[in-house]
């Protein structure tokens, strides 16, 4: 059972029950104890004799339990608990000191991630490693509601969704220790744990035969000789860094047959798109590769994709896991590479448009969303069965070549959202912020009713 209540506070100088239950909903018969987060107390109830949706709740059991008020929440009933939530944890780093802006930039981003949790009857908070209380069993974060942020006091929640901003705050050793406390001694089911590598992605899905067949040839670490063959072989080929993310870093090299030249395609340290040319691959790594290394660069097959107005197009699929913890594409969107750039990323000057404004065949259309919602879910049940840890959401890179072949070009673990900012794009915006709480609920109830699955 988890259907939505009202919560509302008993009279002070009542010494009656704890929890007051509406009659007529038989599950609360037999509880005993009452939980929120990992807080779990005994408690005495009653019920009201009359129909309704709402739990009257003692303001010292709320005091003990640090349960928030005004509030709606989920009811889950386990051997006597009454669950109420659940309260999910957005783990993270890059705090402020202002209330107004506690995450800094990212603060609009985690904003509109909590803003439906009491819609759905949940509770989030987004805290650090410095915001937990060990002693007291508490973390002191920072919630988002009608009256914008504010700072509060809630035991160590049911289930965390890691947001870590970066593969730096991922690996300090001080974060670490406190994600593996967290689940080895609370037993805390702890989701979407480190961003994916590229060349890791590829390896694991290489190995598939059926995934396999989305990837384009990618080579770790080449040298010029590799580099040279894939050339003679595909018409351009991108030089991306194995760990990086929103284009950056990103070269498309070109080889003219005619000219016997090289050209390249990428964005300076001004952020301008550039094309150079080149009489040889030693005077491009000279002159434009900056001292980086290609050992920590992938070498990947340029795809002849699909374009509008002779401009490349990809898309951006959101996967997300839903309330039973099946996969499905909560959003799509096209994004149009800018004029000169060697990428469709928006900071590069690309733009994003629905599948509607890009196809105005309808069968086309619906052709085209039916192979790509196939080849994210596939790809994502693929990278769920062989990546460790609880996965609750993709974002996909996928491109369509002018056959009508779906590429993969990337899978990132912590995806942006900015894109679906598109005002015909909201209502998969929605749908894949509301997804993450409907996984995190499949995740506390899995961790009561069978906490033998939860073990990472």
């Amino acid at each position: 059972m988890s259907d939505i209540y009202t919560l509302y506070l008993l009279s002070e100088k009542d010494n009656g029950p704890e929890f007051v239950f509406p009659s007529g909903h038989d599950v609360f018969e037999d509880v005993s104890h009452a939980a929120f987060g990992t807080f779990c107390l005994p408690c005495t109830s009653q019920a009201t004799g009359q129909n309704g949706w709402e739990i009257g709740v003692h303001p010292a059991m709320a005091e003990k339990l640090k349960l928030p008020f005004p509030g709606r929440t989920r009811v889950l009933i386990h051997d006597g608990i009454l669950y109420l939530g659940p309260l999910i944890g957005i783990f993270t780093a890059g705090f402020t000191d202002s209330l107004l802006r506690p995450i800094g930039e990212r603060s609009l981003f985690f904003a509109k991630m909590m803003s439906m949790d009491q819609t759905a009857g949940m509770y989030t908070v987004v805290f650090g490693a410095h915001h937990i209380n060990w002693e007291n069993g508490t973390v002191t974060g920072y919630t988002y509601g009608q009256k914008g942020w504010s700072e509060l006091e809630v035991p160590i929640p049911n289930v965390v969704y890691d947001r870590l901003p970066n593969r730096k705050a991922e690996n300090h050793h001080a974060l670490k220790l406190v994600k593996r406390r967290l689940i080895e001694e609370y037993g805390i089911p702890w989701f979407n744990p480190g961003f994916f590598n590229k060349w890791d992605i590829h390896q694991t899905l290489s190995r598939i035969p059926k995934a396999k067949e989305f990837l384009p040839e990618t080579v770790l670490g080449p040298d010029l000789k590799q580099i040279e063959q894939m050339l003679s072989s595909y018409k351009s080929v991108y030089l991306k860094p194995a760990n990086g993310s929103l284009g950056l870093g990103v070269f498309q090299l070109m080889y003219s047959r005619k000219e016997e030249c090289y050209y390249c395609k990428y964005r300076d340290e001004a952020f301008q798109n550039k094309l150079r040319k080149y009489p040889s691959l030693e005077h491009f790594f000279k002159h434009s590769f900056n001292g980086r290394i290609l050992d920590s660069y992938l070498a990947q097959q340029g795809i002849e994709l699909f374009r509008q107005n002779s401009q490349a197009v990809d898309f951006r699929i959101h996967t997300n896991k839903d309330s039973e913890g099946e996969w499905s594409v909560t959003a799509i969107a096209a994004k149009i590479a800018g004029k000169g750039s060697v990428t469709t990323h928006l900071n590069s000057g690309g733009i994003v448009k629905t599948l509607e404004e890009l196809f105005e065949d309808p069968q086309e259309r619906i052709r085209v969303l039916h192979n790509l919602t196939e080849s994210s879910i596939l790809l994502s049940q693929y990278i769920d069965e062989n990546v460790p840890g609880f996965i609750g959401e993709i974002g996909f890179d996928l491109g369509l070549d002018q056959a009508g072949k779906i590429w993969l070009f990337e899978a990132n673990s912590k995806p942006g959202r900015s894109i679906f900012s598109h005002p015909k794009l909201k209502e998969g915006d929605l749908l894949s912020r509301r997804q993450f709480l409907d996984y995190a609920m499949f995740l506390m109830k899995k961790s009561i009713e069978s906490p033998e699955d939860i073990v990472q």
